[in-house]
């Protein structure tokens, strides 16, 4: 009986070290690492409670971009137009809710653009039929085309206080936007991990083949994945819309799509599909805003912070491709 309560708690740590998962492992000393790093660097002011609040919603926008994008990767695909779409669904909220006097007619329409604008992205992709790469990176020119169209380029003023609170609001402390980050990651967790659809997309990447013949819908399952991706772009596009009180067709033009596949591939999506985990995603954007935060405050030059992010994407892939080989995958 003691040889088997002890065999019990001797499995007990690699059954929890199996739940983690080595990849998020790796992830949290790494987020562990640049904490201390930036804290020795900068004690006055990085561990501040205003600081630690700005890189949370520094990271809204590309966190609930990089989980969508991660159910994305997982599925064997790829969507780079989630920037445009973030500038596009803005204009559509602004010119809505200017139109008709009415925040949240312009929060909804703005909503459904991005969802519109995926599920073309999808029927593209499955219809065409077009690689998601190429589809995408049609889509991004025109989908920011689109959003320049609007307004002949310039932006479009948005009053309301009701949309003005989900970019000023707080509760408990904490902003909205902070709140709607952490709601969004529950949910993502919750589809991807207890739902048969988000297990139906692990095999869907894992092995389409495979999949086609235990049933289930590919051409349905990845329009959907597309306009889920959409949706979650309208979403962010809704927080930036909050706290710039205006339009911008110009909003996420700046690489945020790069960004947010940086951050899925940091936190272990496998680009040919069928691996990734949201809380691993999640870690790759706490790594990013850390790492931006980190060195704006040190005074890193912008070209130096390129350089940075741009070695720690190379250093994670060649970290994962190596666990990747000792595993056998």
């Amino acid at each position: 009986m003691t040889d088997t309560a002890t065999a019990g708690r001797e499995r007990a740590p690699a059954s929890l070290f199996g739940r983690i998962g080595a990849q998020n492992i790796s992830l949290l000393i790494a987020l562990v690492v640049l904490l201390a790093i930036f804290g020795a660097l900068r004690p006055d002011v990085f561990f501040t409670p205003r600081n630690l609040i700005n890189i949370g919603l520094a990271v809204t926008i590309l966190g609930i971009l990089a989980m969508a994008q991660t159910v994305v990767i997982v599925s064997g695909g790829l969507d780079i137009s989630v920037g445009s779409i973030v500038g596009l669904s803005t204009m559509v909220l602004a010119v809505a809710a200017q139109e008709t006097s009415s925040i949240p007619a312009g929060i909804l329409a703005g909503l459904l653009a991005g969802l519109v604008a995926g599920a073309v992205n999808g029927l593209i992709i499955v219809y065409g039929p077009v690689n998601a790469v190429i589809a995408t990176l049609g889509t991004m020119s025109a989908f920011r085309g689109l959003a320049y169209l609007m307004n002949n380029g310039n932006s479009i003023p948005i009053t309301g206080d009701s949309l003005r609170a989900l970019g000023i609001g707080t509760l408990f402390g904490l902003p909205f936007a902070i709140w709607l980050l952490i709601a969004a990651m529950a949910a993502f967790v919750v589809f991807t991990r207890e739902t048969v659809v988000g297990r139906n997309i692990y095999a869907l990447g894992g092995n389409p083949t495979v999949a086609r013949l235990a049933g289930i819908p590919i051409r349905r399952y990845q329009i959907s994945i597309y306009a889920m991706s959409g949706f979650a772009a309208a979403m962010a596009g809704l927080v930036l819309a909050s706290r710039t009180m205006s339009g911008q067709p110009a909003s996420g033009s700046q690489g945020l799509e790069l960004e947010a596949i940086t951050a899925a591939i940091l936190g272990g999506c496998a680009l040919q599909g069928g691996k990734g985990t949201i809380v691993g995603a999640m870690l790759g954007v706490l790594i990013i805003g850390v790492l931006n935060n980190g060195m704006i405050l040190t005074s890193v030059p912008t070209f130096y912070q390129l350089l940075a992010k741009g070695a720690l994407l190379i250093l994670a892939v060649i970290v994962q491709e190596r666990q990747r080989a000792r595993s056998g995958d």
